[in-house]
């Protein structure tokens, strides 16, 4: 069984050992996230870190998925760096919603930093996710999404599945973990916004 949480300030500095864990796996398999390998453990627990401001302003909105004592499968998922002290639940996925500051642009936000445990994969984890992410946008007033993803990769299947539309690709975007350039795909998704209720007169 798995629970998706928005994350504090506090709990994201006391998590960020854990999500050290999951990101390095992330970036050793392969996912293009902005970071080379081998990435050290230590390196990315700082840059969790470095979120804690963002995140207590406001300015960043990040979700954790925990995995029960199950391990979310049905089976022993257990792994070192990634347990949560007082069975809080492995952290098995993440992701991030980054709020628009502009005054022309705070009807939109940008998705990043979406990533699932190998182990949890196939279990409809990143959708769970998302669905979460855009619930809350939708409540904040947040009417437009964006994002990028390496062209080709799951992830951009992924997206596709759920219901995102391909804006277009931009060749050698970024490097994968390996420092080998790849092309990416932008995608954005749209709500209606909010339409107001007839008012009667007379």
């Amino acid at each position: 069984m798995y629970t998706v949480e928005l994350l504090t300030a506090e709990q994201l500095a006391d998590a960020s050992g854990r999500l050290a864990g999951l990101l390095v796996d992330t970036v050793d398999g392969g996912a293009s996230l902005g970071f080379l390998a081998p990435l050290d453990h230590e390196a990315a627990a700082a840059w969790w870190r470095s979120l804690v401001p963002d995140v207590a302003a406001g300015r960043l909105l990040l979700w954790v998925a925990r995995a029960g004592e199950d391990g979310g499968n049905g089976t022993d998922a257990g792994g070192a760096g990634t347990e949560d002290a007082g069975g809080a639940g492995r952290i098995a996925g993440t992701v991030q919603l980054r709020p628009a500051t502009p005054a022309n642009g705070r009807h939109r936000g940008e998705v990043a930093k979406l990533m699932v445990d190998p182990r949890d994969r196939g279990q409809g984890l990143a959708g769970r996710l998302l669905d979460a992410l855009e619930s809350a946008a939708a409540g904040r007033g947040i009417r437009l999404l964006v994002l990028d993803t390496e062209t080709d990769s799951p992830a951009e299947r992924m997206y596709e599945a759920a219901g995102w539309t391909r804006v277009g690709t931009v060749p050698d975007y970024a490097t994968d973990p390996a420092g080998v350039p790849h092309p990416t795909t932008v995608f954005f998704k749209a709500s209606a916004p909010a339409v107001p209720s007839p008012v009667s007169v007379g």
